[in-house]
């Protein structure tokens, strides 16, 4: 890893682009400390420490909305774009036939998910703006101050599309993916604050390297898994065009063990969360029984043995429906039969598409149960070893190292390209 960093330093482009990505990393944590008018940060501070949907928006704000800064939004907007995005080429067929004609479709779908991140981010920027309005964050908002209200929302707005330009701009100029070394940036910006405060409440060392060892071993069993695939075998027969022959060839259809990433995990605390929060506004209810019933909602989701089986069981079912919506078996067998394609001892067309599905059924199983793990594994090891400051999501774990692995896989390729690209020459 660390070879591989120095040698990237010694190549004038990669150096530049690592420099670059730098630059706009940089960018960003400055972005992150402009602050919107009219926020009490006293009130925000105590709101965010007892409030873990904003816990989980602020994460993908990169820290920006524990500020409530110009970029409070984050890549949030964006993120829920591509997803709906994803899920409405399995529904739409204009957009399954956009999907499949190469880059201009890729570029042309890539288009309309700006687009309509705008209208999401605005809608968001409603919601947290009124939220933090009531919750006493902002001292005005509404028609009342029309103003002030115009500037926090176009402000939100336009800091989100910033985030999505800065994002772009990494992924074509620089290394890696953009907007996952966004979100990175920000998980890691948090991390010297979580460890000083750790230490200066806990005397527990025992407790602390107990949680540094465990941590290591979550490392690299995500690593194990998130690399982890199933290669299909496929062979190609020979084929005739006009007057020419083309040989046959053999290749492999990576089945990856955790094909869906993180997106299980954001939608079931998404979901988790979302009835808590609601709850908690009718605690206070004149009405008996509407009390009573909101009381006890709160009460079941703040028992950690629920809310963690809970949680366990939403992450697994979510990473079943998420693979199946961007697995297709169906399609798969298509394109191998078309090509002249097929599976050693498995018959091109419907047999095909039942075994990728037997197959991806099995493998997805692991990996759902490894997500689920991962999800509630940072709760458990707070409750066991009482370090509750030092206390990383799931969702943190798997992006920080996703983005870390993925990252010097590029980086790696690219000093391989250019070894033979010397060579050559």
């Amino acid at each position: 890893m660390f070879t591989a960093l120095i040698d990237a330093f010694r190549t004038p482009d990669l150096r530049n682009k690592i420099l670059f990505t730098l630059g706009m990393l940089v960018v960003f944590r400055f972005l992150a400390h402009v602050p919107l008018p009219g926020v009490n940060q006293d009130q925000l501070q105590a709101l965010m420490q007892n409030n873990q949907l904003l816990n989980l928006l602020d994460l993908f704000s990169g820290g920006g909305l524990a500020r409530f800064s110009v970029v409070a939004l984050g890549v949030n907007p964006y993120i829920n774009a591509s997803i709906i995005m994803t899920l409405l080429q399995q529904t739409i067929p204009a957009l399954e036939r956009l999907s499949k004609e190469g880059e201009y479709g890729r570029n042309r779908i890539n288009q309309y998910t700006r687009i309509l991140t705008v209208p999401l981010a605005l809608l968001q920027g409603i919601g947290v703006a009124v939220f933090m309005q009531r919750s006493g964050v902002l001292n005005a908002f509404g028609p009342g101050d029309l103003g002030l209200t115009l500037s926090i929302l176009g402000s939100l707005t336009a800091g989100t599309l910033i985030l999505m330009w800065l994002g772009e701009l990494i992924s074509e100029r620089g290394i890696g993916n953009g907007i996952s070394f966004i979100i990175f940036a920000g998980i890691v910006g948090r991390l010297p604050n979580t460890v000083q405060q750790t230490l200066e409440v806990q005397q527990n060392y025992i407790a602390l390297a107990s949680i540094a060892i465990i941590s290591v071993l979550v490392i690299a069993a995500i690593i194990f898994i998130q690399e982890g695939q199933r290669r299909i075998p496929v062979q190609y027969a020979k084929r005739v065009r006009g007057t020419r022959m083309y040989s046959g060839g053999s290749t492999h259809i990576p089945l990856r063990v955790n094909s869906a990433g993180v997106i299980p995990i954001i939608f079931a605390i998404s979901i988790l969360l979302l009835p808590s929060q609601i709850a908690q506004y009718f605690t206070s209810s004149e009405t008996t029984w509407i009390k009573d019933l909101s009381t006890a909602v709160v009460s079941f989701f703040q028992n950690p043995i629920f809310y963690n089986s809970v949680y366990f069981v939403l992450v697994v079912a979510f990473t079943f429906f998420y693979t199946a919506f961007t697995f297709i078996p169906n399609d798969v067998a298509d394109n191998i039969k078309r090509y002249g394609g097929f599976i050693p001892g498995i018959r091109p067309g419907r047999p095909t598409a039942e075994f990728l599905s037997r197959v991806v059924t099995r493998i997805t199983i692991a990996g759902a149960l490894f997500l689920g793990i991962v999800a509630v594994m940072p709760t458990l090891i707070g409750d066991i070893t009482q370090v509750q400051t030092l206390r990383l999501g799931g969702t943190s774990i798997l992006i920080v190292v996703g983005v870390v692995v993925e990252t010097m896989k590029q980086l790696e390729a690219q000093l391989l390209q250019r070894s033979y690209e010397g060579f050559i020459r």
